[in-house]
């Protein structure tokens, strides 16, 4: 992670989004803006939480670990999101864990300052009621999608998301096959029938296997067998 305090920067991203209303203006001077390299971490499920992240540039994971450890993805999700809205609301530890799927840039503020000049400001409470409402009603359908799709349709869409972002054209990820066991418990399924998967949609030419990674040859293909993306 780098830290910017870059304010021009920062005052383009409120303006992109149009968020510059949202906060009041004693809050400003202590919104820094944070950058994320691809696979890296912002926060993990049940870590204390300290900060509010508002997405502002790239694609973000989130997924969640069961009490038994089982994990599970939950969604992907590009501008204009939030990270740590629920948490600060309620004062409680990090619900999930997110990573960058691509580049990522966030703008950064602690609850400290939130709480002193935010608590009562109507459009920060009104943004962060319409984000917060909206993720629980993603999240209602998420758990019952990995029941409902079978699993090519799971990882076509999985592929779809960490292999493209559409933000930023000169993103072309890969799934390392080293992150196979992992891409398997989130998506909900076993590692052995992943890999079977894996093959069908390689015969199939949709995709390409190598020892290292797993690249993305038809995407038009994978995006008509997954329908709509079931994770964005």
């Amino acid at each position: 992670m780098k830290e910017s305090n870059d304010r021009e920067q920062l005052i383009l991203y409120l303006h992109a989004h149009q968020i510059q209303s949202i906060f009041p203006e004693q809050l400003l001077p202590y919104l820094t803006l944070y950058s994320y390299e691809q696979g890296e971490r912002i926060c993990s499920q049940g870590e204390p939480s300290e900060h509010v992240y508002v997405l502002v540039k790239g694609k973000i994971k989130v997924s969640t670990t069961s009490p038994e450890g089982k994990k599970l993805i939950l969604s992907f999700k590009m501008p204009l999101e939030v990270v740590g809205d629920i948490e600060y609301v309620q004062g409680m530890d990090m619900i999930n864990t997110v990573e960058a799927v691509s580049p990522v840039c966030m703008i950064v503020v602690r609850h400290h300052w939130l709480k002193k000049y935010g608590k009562e400001y109507p459009p920060l409470l009104q943004f962060l009621l319409d984000i917060i409402t909206r993720k629980f009603c993603v999240k209602s359908n998420s758990m019952s999608f990995n029941l409902m799709y079978p699993v090519e349709v799971r990882l076509a869409s999985y592929l779809l998301s960490v292999s493209f972002d559409e933000s930023n054209s000169e993103f072309k990820g890969q799934l390392s096959t080293g992150s196979l066991m992992d891409a398997a418990d989130l998506i909900g399924t076993s590692y052995r029938h992943l890999n079977r998967v894996i093959h069908q949609l390689s015969t199939k030419g949709l995709i390409e296997r190598n020892k290292a990674f797993i690249l993305v040859k038809d995407r038009e293909g994978l995006q008509a067998l997954a329908g709509h993306n079931i994770y964005e």
